[in-house]
């Protein structure tokens, strides 16, 4: 018997593998769509939500896709409790991404710069784009999911790709001017 199948009947050992196995997957997409400094305790409320939901768990997709699902369901739902639904997609969104700054730092990693972009998106455009282009869901998937239209996705998708670029941009441009005071310095 696998651990999901264990888990199901109630063995705590077995969902502890599951949700070490499981773990870092949840977490980052967690820290994708909501920032870092809620990721914790979201991956903490899906595991619960695992725990209490896991046998309605049919075997019809695999495990990790259940469980995916019940991620961005929990993470939305947090949103929409939070008041954060609406108002991240209001039109003067432009104005919070058209001001949104670089962070300034005299060392930066490549692999991070994305990232970091990505934490800095207003919380809307945050979800779209995670949704869209990481995790690959269709602007109707995501429109049901955030209770918005598909164009409202489509735009905030549109608006979160121009701001990363901006961010992106103007990180490298940070980095080059920094690598040349150094080789100059």
């Amino acid at each position: 018997m696998n651990d999901v199948v264990l888990a199901a009947q109630g063995d705590t050992a077995a969902f502890e593998r599951v949700y070490r196995a499981h773990l870092p997957r949840v977490f980052n997409l967690a820290r994708r769509m909501a920032g870092a400094d809620a990721a914790e305790e979201l991956t903490q409320d899906v595991f619960v939500r695992a725990w209490q939901k896991l046998a309605l768990f049919r075997g019809e997709s695999s495990f990790a896709t259940w469980l995916h699902r019940l991620a961005v369901n929990v993470i939305i739902e947090r949103f929409r409790t939070t008041g954060a639904s609406r108002e991240r997609f209001l039109a003067d969104g432009d104005a919070v991404i058209a001001t949104t700054a670089a962070p300034r730092s005299s060392q930066y990693d490549l692999g991070m710069d994305l990232q970091a972009a990505i934490e800095q998106l207003p919380p809307g455009a945050r979800a779209v784009f995670v949704l869209h282009d990481v995790e690959g869901y269709k602007h109707e998937e995501i429109g049901g999911l955030l209770g918005v239209s598909p164009g409202t996705s489509k735009s905030q998708l549109h608006r979160a790709r121009q701001t990363l670029r901006g961010l992106l941009t103007r990180a490298r441009m940070t980095r080059d001017t920094e690598y040349a005071d150094d080789a100059h310095g």
